[in-house]
This record gives C-alpha cells, structure tokens and sequence, in this order.
C-alpha cells in the first residue's frame, strides 16, 4: 500500500525554513532605523577588527565605497539647492546680508571654540612628559607642511567649472552657484525654464541620496573594521589625556556654548539635536560630515528654516565652520607645546590662538585638512611636526567627535541666520517695500513677476521615510 504524500513535501520540511520567512526577516531589518543599524555595524567592526584584524583592513573598501557615493552626489545636489536658494532671495542686498552674517558667525564661535579649548587644554596640562622625542615622522611626509592662500583663492575662484565639479571643489561651485543664482534673480522671467530644471535635478539627486544613506551600515562596518584592525588601541593609554580633553571641549562646546547662543536666538536647541541626531550619528562613525550634507539640508528644512538660508549657509559652513575640528586643533597645539616644553604663557596662547583663526579658515579642500592645518600652526610657533605623528594613532578616535560637532555647529549656524533674518523680516512689516539691485520695487502683495515670488515647492518627499528618519 502507497504512503499518501505528506502535506511538507517539497523543499520546505518541517524542520527546514518556511517559505518567505527569510524574506520577512530581511524585510524587518530593513525597516530598522539607520541608527539602529549603524550601531550595531560599528560593534559587528570592532570584533572583525580585534579578532579578524587581516579581514578589517580589508573591509575599508565597504567605506570607501559608500563615501566615493556619497561625494559623487553632493555637488550635483549642492549646486541647483545654492543657485534655487539666492535667486529666490528677494534681493542681491539679501545675499550679501546672509553672507555677511554668516561669515561673522563663523569667526565668532570659532574664536570662542578655540578659546575653550585652550583654557582646558593649558588647565590640564595635557601632553607633559608625553613620548614624543621618539615619534616617527613618516606618516606625515605626504601631508603639505602648510596652506597656501594663494591656492586658496584661486580654489575659491576656479577657472573651469567642470574641472571644479571633477575635483568634488565643493568651495568653487559655491562661489559659480552664487553668480548664477544673482543673475537668475536679476533677469526674473527668463529664469523660469532653468529653475524649473534645477528643481528637477535637485529632486532627482534626492531621491538618489536616500539610495545612498541606506547602505550607510555597510559603510560604517567597513570603516570600524579597518580603524580597529590598522590602529588599534596601543596609544590610547599614553593619550588617552588628550583624548579626554578633546572629547571634555567638544562637550563643553555641545553642552554650554550651543545652548547658550541658542537661547540668544530663540531657537529650539534640544529639538533640533534631536531632528538631527541620527545624522551626527552616521557623520560620528563614518568620520564624514559631507556624507550627511544633502539630509542634513531636508532635516533643517522639515524643522522650520527656509529653503533659501539653509542651501547657502550649510554648504558654506561645510567650509569655513569647522568648530569640532579647531578645537582639535587647538588642544593638539597646546598637548605638543607642553610635551616639548616650549612657551605656553597667556601671551603664547593668545598668538596661537590667532593662527589658528586664520588657518582654520583655509582649510576648504585640503586632504587631511585637520593635521595639515596643525602641521602649519606648528610650524608658524615654532613646534616640530614630528609629535604630530604621535596623535595621528588616535586621530581617528578624536576625528569621529570633531565631525559629529561640526554637524551640529552648521546646522545651529543656518538656525541662527535663520532667526535673524525672520526677525528683520518681522521689524520690516508685511506692506514694507524692499528694493534689489536694480532699485525695482518687490511688494509684500507679491506683484514682482519674478523667480523670487514663486513659492518653494517641497523637495523632502523625494527622500523616503526611512533616510528621512
């Protein structure tokens, strides 16, 4: 007599999987939060890294992947958002205004930053008797023994705007996305066409940035690997004073400056960490700000700041509004001043801090921007660049903090041109006429027919809700 065939027959048994469970399962991970992810990606590379270390330097590639992804996205998104933002300004005045008052917001903190960094520093006499005599120079021989502001205007100002795109010169398509933008708000009408092409782009590039940040687990996981697995732990013991200096600054800079200039300008700081939390998060472990810029964008504008404040403050605090990274800087100086023995007396301290102001702000396309500025601070005090190479061990753990701060030192810093400039807005008066550079008058009844009078279409649903959150 035949066996009647069993309800399990197939590739699926009883003690096999059920069908689509595997799929459900990876459908539930998927929905996990990024956050979630990429903590769990970063302890996943700290135990390849310590326990597999051959395989950790191997991953590295997983976050120079997402990276070169990232970066091949940013300008193309970066530029229709500036060029949209200034001729949607009602004035040429306008631009020059927020320019202006972003600028002097960037020296100011900055010089504050770099001010609580040294008062800590010095206090705690950091990097006396640190092993420095005995440093290895080598890694620095491929780093620039300064910054050249020559170069650095003409970064600014490039000669080609293609080649500027080719080299990612995030400074020069600024300074080209400005004069377009001017000339799109001087020749109203006209524009419209090429707006309209801008708007697509920039919704196109959106929704590529949220393909992008969903694999920023993978890119976290490669970088932790290889950060492990190369660098290891062996100098956390001798700097590990540094280390908590550095990290004792930034809190200070997170926790009481911030908060502080915020309650100046009415803004919601514990809301606005916590609308970008999770991006100063991808920003901590990938050790890139510029992997978070495009959210970064959508984030400050779903939390209340104009479009048109947001696409030109960010990109250019990007480039001259680094608090996390000068407050390295200036710890570093006074850790190797003490560790050599040469002066640190108040005006020592005063003269370095100068120099670091003006350096700091040339840092704006440099590779390795951080050490290279430290290595030419160094130099203008008369410290030599071998003790660099001490702290270039634990930079990566210290380059993490830095990035994480500078994200929210950009977006507290379009908050605050944000705020001024509504504040202005509310002193004019809604019937108030304001006047461009051609003296034409721009009514508050919105009879101008030009690009500045069309209202701001929502660009933040091309990005899905889960990149959003």
């Amino acid at each position: 007599m035949n066996a009647s065939p069993t309800p399990d027959a197939g590739p699926y048994t009883r003690s096999g999987p059920r069908p689509g469970l595997l799929r459900r399962v990876l459908r539930r991970c998927l929905r996990t939060p990024i956050g979630v992810q990429s903590i769990i990606a970063v302890g996943l590379g700290a135990l390849i890294g310590t326990l597999a270390p051959n395989a950790g330097e191997q991953m590295k590639i997983l976050g120079d992947v997402f990276l070169n992804l990232v970066q091949v996205v940013v300008l193309p998104l970066v530029f229709p958002l500036i060029v949209l933002g200034i001729a949607r300004m009602e004035s040429v005045k306008k631009v020059g205004r927020i320019a202006g008052k972003a600028i002097l917001y960037f020296e100011l903190v900055t010089t504050a930053v770099l001010l609580i960094a040294v008062g800590l520093a010095k206090f705690t006499g950091i990097g006396k008797g640190a092993p420095v005599h005995g440093t290895d120079a080598k890694d620095l021989e491929g780093l620039s023994q300064g910054v050249d502001f020559h170069e650095l205007v003409l970064h600014a100002v490039p000669k080609n705007i293609f080649e500027a795109f080719g080299e990612g010169n995030l400074l020069g398509a600024i300074t080209f996305a400005l004069l377009v933008g001017v000339a799109m708000a001087a020749i109203g009408e006209k524009a419209e066409p090429f707006a309209s092409v801008l708007e697509s782009v920039a919704a196109v590039m959106f929704k590529v940035v949220g393909y992008v940040i969903r694999v920023a687990p993978l890119g976290v996981l490669g970088f932790i690997s290889y950060d492990v697995a190369h660098y290891g732990f062996g100098n956390l013991r001798s700097l590990a004073g540094f280390i908590a200096v550095v990290y004792a600054g930034l809190a200070i800079v997170v926790g009481v400056l911030f908060p502080l200039i915020a309650t100046i300008y009415r803004i919601r700081y514990v809301e606005l960490l916590k609308s970008i939390a999770n991006l100063a998060g991808i920003a901590f472990v990938t050790r890139s700000s510029e992997s978070v810029l495009a959210p970064l964008m959508v984030k400050l504008e779903a939390f209340g700041l104009s479009r048109s404040t947001t696409s030109f403050v960010v990109p250019l605090g990007y480039s001259f509004n680094t608090d996390g990274s000068v407050l390295y800087q200036a710890a570093a100086l006074v850790f190797l001043a003490n560790a050599y023995g040469a002066d640190t007396s108040l005006p020592a301290l005063l003269i370095m801090v100068g120099v670091l102001v003006i350096l700091s702000k040339g840092m704006a396309g440099v590779a390795s921007a951080s050490i290279v500025v430290l290595i030419a601070a160094g130099n203008s005090i008369g410290l030599p660049a071998e003790g660099i190479a001490l702290l270039l061990g634990v930079d990566f753990i210290v380059d993490m903090a830095r990035t994480g701060v500078n994200v929210v030192g950009n977006s507290l810093a379009a908050a605050v041109v944000d705020s001024s400039e509504k504040r202005r807005e509310a002193k004019r008066g809604p019937g108030e006429v304001a006047r461009d550079a051609d003296g034409t008058a721009a009514h508050g009844d919105g009879t101008q027919a030009n690009a500045t009078t069309r209202p701001e279409p929502p660009l933040e649903h091309a990005l899905q809700k889960g990149t959003a959150q």
